[in-house]
């Protein structure tokens, strides 16, 4: 009885609780509500009508479609060019003693500590500059300075919880460099790369900021989304593809949570 009552949470708490919740996602329920309305032009509350005429308007729109997929392209190419620079990071730092190692790592993590307006202003002096005309690769580039911090900073947490004897294991048995990626590190820090790399394609997926500077006429889906929202006609519009990218977005969330919820078991941890 005296543990039943101890692991009994008090009433504020679970108050407490529900509150954040609600705070947290009430806003999304709002966004569900508004894609059915049958106001176009206000968020009137609650809503007048309810209909689903907003989901064919949305299908039929090619500037939907368009922003959509420049979206996933960023954000995929981002995120590829992430795993790879991160990982090559984390490794150097985590695994080698240098001098400068902490100034290194700091200034890795630098970008993603900055404002992004701040980030996006260098971005676009430097292309200025350069001369390097905005495009689809401009943009790229942009999202990969702070998608980089996010699977460094993953990838590095999880090297460093790597035993060194596995490696020298590896080496003395006469496996070259890339068996040892491949059999030892890769499986020891697939699922840290793996919510590092969904981490940042999400954030680029939904970065404005650097976006604006970087992107010049283009627009990615939430450049559409601000855009579309300053317009006094067909606002339920917006909040159908809000929706939709909510919908989407949270399988793989969810099975990623799946998959890596057991990460903490390191190969070598044992006796």
């Amino acid at each position: 009885m005296r543990s039943d009552r101890l692991n009994r949470s008090p009433l504020g708490l679970k108050i407490a609780a529900a509150a954040g919740l609600a705070f947290m996602h009430v806003p999304i329920l709002l966004i569900f509500l508004y894609a059915f309305t049958t106001e176009e032009k206000s968020y009137q509350f609650p809503p007048p009508g309810l209909t689903t005429q907003w989901f064919a308007v949305a299908w039929n729109r090619p500037d939907v479609w368009a922003a959509l997929t420049l979206s996933v392209k960023v954000a995929s190419i981002a995120t590829a060019v992430a795993l790879v620079l991160g990982t090559l990071c984390a490794a150097a730092v985590s695994q080698t003693r240098f001098f400068g190692r902490e100034t290194i790592s700091l200034l890795v993590i630098l970008p993603i500590a900055l404002p992004g307006i701040i980030t996006g202003i260098a971005l676009r002096s430097a292309f200025s500059i350069a001369e390097f005309p905005f495009s689809f690769w401009t943009i790229v580039l942009g999202h990969a300075t702070f998608c980089i911090v996010v699977v460094y900073n993953n990838a590095v947490a999880r090297f460093r919880r790597i035993s060194g004897s596995l490696i020298e294991a590896s080496m003395d048995l006469g496996a070259d460099g890339f068996q040892t990626f491949r059999y030892i590190i890769l499986p020891n820090i697939g699922t840290a790369l793996l919510a590092g790399g969904m981490l940042a394609f999400a954030l680029s997926f939904d970065e404005v900021i650097v976006t604006t500077f970087t992107a010049g006429q283009q627009s990615t889906l939430p450049i559409w989304m601000l855009e579309e929202l300053i317009r006094p006609r067909q606002r339920p519009v917006t909040n159908v593809v809000a929706m939709i990218v909510v919908l989407v977005t949270f399988l793989p969330i969810l099975g990623a949570y799946y998959l890596t919820r057991d990460g903490d078991q390191i190969a070598g941890g044992g006796k």
